[in-house]
């Protein structure tokens, strides 16, 4: 038996394509190792949002270079966004590679390792041919947990300024939706309570549906909620321009759907938005969260920031953290803007990187305080708790609740799989403590 090791950057996509990369080879096979020293394949599954990711990636590449010495044999794949946007480059830079693969291209894996087995070289594969990609998932698929990823739409047509996405991952495209039914009842099967449906605009997805016309998101998931066996649903990462009727409404008549929604904005003001290529304002951003607070009142929402921006004055700032006073979020994602190769952004005169980080700062302050508040009013309250992993305590079990909090249970390890009514104790940093409530049903 083989030996394959997948180390996974970035984005819940990836983790979803690390998991099927993993079946694909499973045939050839290869079975799980949890490092790298001692597989036979080693595959870095790249991200190439956060900065310096390429820099990342060729630092792991030197260390894995002198295992290769050690191990004999061994094959080495740089797969994800940076193999696609840095293909030639990573095989200039990195001999020791002997395959990179795009992410809609990892299909293609079994014959890469076939044909660099067969004559020495390299494979090189950055096609975008995403549908021929999921037609080649195999129907068994590993996974055996309560809550499970599925990927309905990939790519992006949105082409906002600071975003590689539309070059790495291609145009925008939705499975089939008998295609995706087909997994998340497999899922089902396999264990899963709750599936979480995944695109880099994942409410812009519009798949064929059996009726031969195209579907909705929220027409998608009116449609998985009927798989005996699926508990709850989420999905992510939407685009503000892409909310419609449909999905808003979905949000207060589907209790299956979870009143949780990541919805970036990645500003307040409306001329770094115009600048970001977003094409929306500030007010129709607040606005679309108006209308979905209507149709769900208690949902809790979480977003993207970027500060830094090329052209952010400090009245723009402002504005951002105006914004974020008025939304009131659960939880979110800031980053410092760093400039992309090959995006538009890049070549703007860039602010200095002191006031980036005092901006970073102050916005940060403002988020976490949010998030705790958020949290804290969890406490007292009885919230159901789907169980999905052991804790680091004797018999702890670990599970989510609806809004995503992480919540610690004494003595529900044995509840892994099942979802239980938790009372509420306490907060700490990062996560939620609660008892059993009294008469908690399975």
């Amino acid at each position: 038996m083989k030996k394959l090791f997948i180390k996974t950057y970035g984005c819940q996509m990836n983790v979803y394509d690390s998991a099927r990369m993993a079946d694909l080879l499973a045939p050839l096979g290869y079975a799980p190792s949890d490092a790298a020293a001692d597989a036979d394949m080693v595959i870095l599954n790249t991200c190439h949002i956060r900065e310096k990711a390429a820099e990342k990636v060729y630092s792991e590449l030197g260390r894995l270079k002198a295992l290769k010495k050690e191990k004999d044999g061994m094959l080495i794949a740089v797969a994800g966004c940076v193999a696609q946007a840095e293909g030639a480059e990573i095989v200039r830079r990195a001999p020791q590679v002997d395959m990179v693969v795009g992410p809609q291209s990892y299909h293609r894996l079994p014959e890469m390792i076939a044909l660099v087995t067969r004559q020495a070289g390299h494979a090189l594969e950055t096609d975008f041919p995403a549908l021929e990609k999921f037609d080649s998932i195999p129907v068994d698929l590993s996974h055996s947990g309560a809550s499970a990823f599925l990927t309905v739409q990939e790519g992006c047509d949105k082409f906002c300024t600071f975003c590689v996405v539309p070059y790495t991952r291609g145009a925008e495209l939705s499975r089939p939706v008998a295609q995706v039914a087909d997994e998340a009842r497999r899922l089902v099967e396999k264990g899963a309570r709750e599936i979480t449906l995944l695109g880099q605009n994942v409410n812009a997805f519009n798949g064929v549906g059996p009726d031969g016309k195209q579907w909705s998101l929220a027409k998608l998931i009116a449609h998985l909620v009927a798989i005996e066996g699926l508990a709850r649903i989420r999905y992510m990462t939407s685009h503000p321009r892409d909310m419609g009727d449909d999905l808003i409404a979905a949000h207060g008549e589907i209790p299956e759907l979870m009143p949780f929604l990541h919805l970036p904005v990645q500003s307040g003001s409306d001329s770094i938005l115009a600048a970001m290529n977003r094409q929306h304002t500030a007010r129709d951003y607040l606005d679309l969260v108006a209308r979905i607070r209507e149709s769900r009142p208690d949902i809790a929402l979480s977003s993207d920031f970027i500060v830094g921006f090329p052209g952010e004055t400090d009245a723009d700032f402002e504005a951002t953290m105006a914004l974020i006073t008025e939304v009131g979020y659960a939880q979110s994602y800031s980053f410092k803007y760093s400039p992309r190769p090959g995006t538009p952004a890049a070549s703007l005169k860039q602010i200095p990187e002191s006031v980036k980080d005092a901006r970073l700062a102050r916005l940060q302050k403002l988020l976490l305080s949010q998030q705790d508040a958020f949290n804290r009013a969890a406490e007292s309250r009885i919230l159901p708790v789907l169980f999905e992993k052991p804790g680091r305590e004797k018999g702890q079990g670990i599970g989510r609740s609806p809004y995503l909090h992480p919540v610690h249970v004494a003595g529900a390890e044995r509840l892994i799989g099942q979802i239980r009514d938790v009372k509420i104790q306490t907060m700490t940093a990062n996560s939620l403590r609660g008892v059993l409530a009294e008469g908690a049903a399975l």
